[in-house]
């Protein structure tokens, strides 16, 4: 009755499994017939349980693994447009790789979509027997992929790839010239690995394609300066570390060290704030890393470097000086495109994750997908115990080392999960010192992981880790490990999401194992200091308290994720329609068409011109054509780059609007419309004036000559988005609210 009600409310994971469940079971009356068989039989999807004998009989000739009955429920709710909810080493990775046949055997073009590169490539070639089996060609694409082995990859029925590099194809498709270089086939099947890191935690981060400007940077003295500041003094940080402003007396001593009037540079204004921004907000080897010489972002929710990810450049520059590194090169942004946007290209949109059921709400607001949970295969028995409660986190600390050290000596391998690098390198510095081994796993050595983490349940084996979202990899029971209780997993702090909480747990109990969970939480936390600082009172916190700060952290997350869609709803909309248009120009003659009506005079001319060349390679109409199509090109990715960062400018300020009682997004929309108006104008316009002064030749249009040329270098990378406008905008406010006092 209970789950009766939660599927008539509609609540996450209430999906009816029924259906599923009567296939699978249905399917164990064919595989005596299949077991007999030399080949097997051509696949028919439509019949779901001859499918799911198929995909058992085809599993365990290739592959030695005879899916369990949970496994192809968690298939078929794949295959039904669901997001599957399936523990830690239930064997997710199989139920996806058999949905991905399906779905390729329906003629549908699928794309496997995982957190990082490493995933992609494992999966693809660990499964590639049985897609062969089944008939079904497999290629994965990562970061170092050339873009012919990128277009192969494409080619094939299912293609595995990171969220980011397929982010990255489509983005640079989007400045292709030519429609025999495009890389990305149309979208049809998203099969989202890790669902709710990917479509939940990464949401906030667009990806972007740069063109080379000129190098940037911050001035190493500003850094200097910001670095002499004292806090409590001259700056304050407000109660969730999120913001930072100078004091009355910090004003006086920056605008006396630098001889100027903040207010009246604006220039100088900004880079102080930045710079404060990045001295009192930013910590090395929490929100970052230094390794070889550059700043590496850490990924909050994964504990690992954030490939190709940075802050944008005026930050980035600030960390950069504020680390004595040299400048990354910057530029300016040719597109961009949020995870959201990327999924919601595909018509059809799957995915699976261990924990699906906590943003269960979000799946289904922004992606319209539904949960299904599946059960475990074996019941799960391990203990979670209480959280074990403290004052001080000094307090936390020597607590958690004695536990560590006490399982230790039984010969039980113990887990623990650190919310950063610097506390997991800090907790094996301690334990060093009670004469503890431990393998330490964080942002610094994330290309080991898998080795690592494979070797966590082995007798006496300790672990330190930063985050085990998307880790990849199973912990197997070393022998004589169960006896002793199996893996015991630590929490140093509990996370701001507590979904994160219970991918860390769930790396115990799998498969039925047995094993144990805790979390050690202090009142010093950052959990607490950020969320309920308010609400605590001193002395060790209630678990109530806990929670609730959770709570207030995911809805802070939440709002974040919201804002940042309403922001970017309007915009996914107008590139559509850029997209279509440029679609139009790239594979036929919207450009000649276009032009030849704006200008008769001078497309004839040109025309006449070209007929007239001897050494004419094509016809002239060919040539003219070709001439056309760069020039829209060109003018319209030029305005829409442009548009971009029109609109970043605008919505930085935005929120100012509300001071005049007006509704920021709908004040941001309105400018968006007419913004977005007047650069189409503006690519007809341009178009028309390059075609007038454009000379053509025997091999088409000068680029250089003609002033579209494009960038000489371009590049990706992902960008921490800020949905409430800048920090330099908030903190110029709190500026000038000290200097009014």
């Amino acid at each position: 009755m209970k789950q009766f009600v939660r599927r008539f409310l509609e609540r996450p994971g209430s999906v009816d499994l029924t259906p599923f469940e009567r296939a699978v079971a249905a399917s164990h009356a064919h595989a005596g017939r299949l077991r007999g068989l030399g080949e097997l039989p051509e696949a028919r999807v439509d019949d779901q349980a001859a499918f799911c004998a198929l995909l058992r009989e085809a599993a365990d000739r290739t592959l030695g693994l005879r899916p369990y009955d949970v496994q192809l429920v968690g298939t078929l709710a794949l295959l039904s447009g669901h997001v599957a909810e399936m523990a830690t080493g239930e064997g997710k990775t199989l139920s996806g790789a058999m949905a991905a046949a399906g779905y390729a055997l329906q003629g549908r073009r699928v794309h496997v979509i995982s957190v990082n590169d490493y995933l992609a490539r494992r999966d693809a070639e660990w499964m590639a027997p049985l897609y062969e089996a089944l008939g079904v060609s497999v290629g994965w694409i990562g970061q170092s992929s050339t873009p012919d082995e990128r277009r192969a990859a494409y080619a094939r029925d299912v293609t595995y790839g990171s969220v980011s590099e397929i982010g990255f194809d489509v983005l640079r498709d989007r400045l292709r010239t030519d429609a025999a270089d495009l890389v990305v086939p149309e979208p049809e099947v998203a099969l989202v690995d890790e669902a709710d890191s990917v479509l939940v935690d990464e949401a906030r981060v667009p990806l972007v394609l740069a063109g080379a400007t000129e190098e940037g940077g911050a001035v190493p003295e500003t850094a200097a300066l910001v670095r002499r500041l004292v806090k409590g003094y001259h700056y304050e940080i407000d109660d969730q570390a999120r913001n930072v402003h100078l004091t009355s007396k910090g004003i006086d001593t920056v605008e006396e060290a630098l001889g100027v009037v903040l207010y009246d540079d604006p220039h100088t204004l900004a880079e102080v704030s930045l710079a404060l921004h990045a001295h009192a907000l930013l910590t090395r080897d929490v929100d970052y890393i230094v390794r070889d010489g550059r700043v590496h972002l850490i990924n909050p929710s994964r504990g690992r470097v954030a490939l190709l990810q940075r802050w944008p450049d005026g930050l980035q520059a600030a960390v950069e000086a504020k680390e004595a590194l040299p400048p990354s090169e910057t530029g300016e942004i040719l597109d961009s495109v949020t995870v959201q946007g990327l999924i919601t290209r595909y018509p059809v949109r799957c995915g699976m994750t261990g924990t699906a059921v906590a943003v269960g709400d979000q799946l289904r607001e922004f992606y319209d997908l539904k949960v299904a949970v599946v059960p475990p295969n074996r019941p799960l028995v391990r203990a979670d115990s209480p959280d074990r409660l403290f004052e001080h986190a000094m307090e936390r600390d020597r607590a958690l080392a004695e536990e560590i050290a006490e399982a230790h000596a039984t010969g039980r391998p113990v887990l623990v999960g650190t919310p950063d690098v610097a506390e997991s390198e800090r907790l094996a510095l301690t334990l060093a010192g009670r004469g503890l081994e431990c393998v330490v796993l964080n942002a610094k050595n994330d290309a080991e992981e898998a080795s690592i983490i494979a070797r966590a349940g082995e007798r006496g084996a300790v672990t330190v880790s930063t985050q085990m979202a998307g880790r990849g990899t199973d912990i197997r029971l070393g022998e004589g490990v169960a006896a002793l209780g199996g893996l015991y997993v630590i929490g140093s702090g509990r996370h701001a999401a507590s979904r994160l909480d219970d991918q860390l747990r769930g790396r115990a109990g799998r498969q039925g194992d047995p094993g144990g969970s805790v979390f050690f939480v202090s009142g010093e936390d950052d959990l607490i200091a950020r969320y309920v600082a308010d609400e605590y009172r001193g002395g060790a916190p209630s678990e109530r308290l806990v929670a609730h700060a959770q709570r207030v952290a995911e809805g802070v997350n939440l709002e974040i994720h919201r804002n940042t869609w309403r922001y970017t709803r309007l915009l996914e909309r107008q590139r559509e329609e850029v997209l279509e248009r440029r679609g139009k120009v790239l594979r036929g003659r919207a450009a000649s068409e276009a032009l030849a009506e704006a200008a008769p005079g001078r497309w004839a001319e040109l025309l006449e011109s070209l007929e007239a060349l001897e050494d004419l390679s094509g016809g002239a109409e060919e040539v003219l054509d070709g001439a056309a199509r760069q020039i829209v090109l060109f003018h319209l990715d030029r305005c829409w780059a442009e548009h971009l960062a029109h609109l970043a400018e605008v919505r930085e300020g935005i929120h100012l609007r509300a001071l005049g009682r007006t509704d920021p997004l709908a004040a941001f929309q309105a400018e968006a419309v007419t913004a977005y108006r007047r650069m189409l104008a503006e690519v007809g316009s341009r178009s028309v004036a390059t075609l007038e002064t454009a000379e053509l030749t025997a091999g088409g249009l000068d680029l250089a000559g003609a002033g579209v040329q494009r960038p000489t270098a371009t590049w990706t990378y992902l960008v921490q988005d800020n949905p409430f406008g800048t920090e330099l905008e908030r903190i110029a406010g709190r500026l000038a609210r000290a200097r009014r006092r």
